[in-house]
């Protein structure tokens, strides 16, 4: 099983993912493309799912799948510190998939309880945090016109929290394959390596036995055309 293969597969996937979910976070702070103050940013970006979550806690496994693939299958490798950068690429997979589902969890509650906006009286409140499931906003698109500002902000939180929760998803996913793949590496790398020298070994003593037989062969046969010679004699 190639597993070195898969773990650099798998980090060069996470790396973009991980680039786009903090670009996605960062523009979370821009409603509709424009710079606004703070305290009318929704509170949810906040919690920067994105940037640490989905980012950083992915980009740091992301390195370390490269870093152990990079010198091809890892079960055809043997050796403590390949065990070792398999065994902490492990690790930081359960890291990174932490982070996954962190950015699903807040992705999940921005989209479902809305925007921080203006209605109209110049006071920014959350107008959709107390609907329920069934008449949740975001089956409702007649409601959204109560959001006079920052405009278009509705749209853009979806958007951008729908990203956000797609790339999470597959994050965490990725990274629980990466958990897998990784503990295969560490168990089973270096005994496979010894199993293929063991039989290599096994090999090369079958085939110096079989030499040795034939050589006995030809001695006994030698030894019987001389005893029959004498007795011509």
């Amino acid at each position: 099983m190639c597993t070195g293969k898969c773990s650099k597969c798998i980090g060069v996937v996470l790396f973009p993912l991980a680039v786009c979910a903090i670009i996605s976070n960062i523009l979370l702070y821009f409603p509709n493309g424009n710079v606004t103050d703070p305290d009318k940013i929704t509170d949810l970006v906040w919690f920067f799912h994105g940037i640490l979550g989905a980012g950083i806690l992915v980009i740091l496994p992301a390195f370390m799948m490269l870093g152990a693939g990079g010198a091809g299958c890892c079960a055809n490798r043997c050796g403590v510190s390949n065990n070792l950068d398999m065994l902490l690429s492990v690790l930081l997979a359960v890291l990174g998939a932490a982070g996954g589902v962190y950015c699903v969890v807040i992705s999940s509650l921005g989209l479902i309880s809305g925007p921080l906006c203006d209605t109209g009286d110049g006071e920014y409140i959350y107008p959709f945090r107390n609907d329920t499931l069934t008449d949740n906003y975001l089956f409702n698109q007649t409601t959204w016109s109560i959001c006079k500002k920052p405009e278009n902000v509705i749209m853009w939180n979806i958007v951008l929290f729908s990203l956000l929760l797609g790339i999470g998803t597959i994050e965490a996913v990725l990274c629980f394959i990466q958990v897998i793949n990784g503990l295969i590496g560490f168990i089973c790398g270096t005994c496979m390596r010894k199993r293929k020298v063991s039989r290599k070994l096994f090999l090369a003593c079958k085939s110096l036995l079989s030499q040795e037989k034939h050589l006995y062969i030809l001695i006994s046969l030698h030894k019987e055309v001389a005893v029959g010679g004498c007795h011509l004699f």
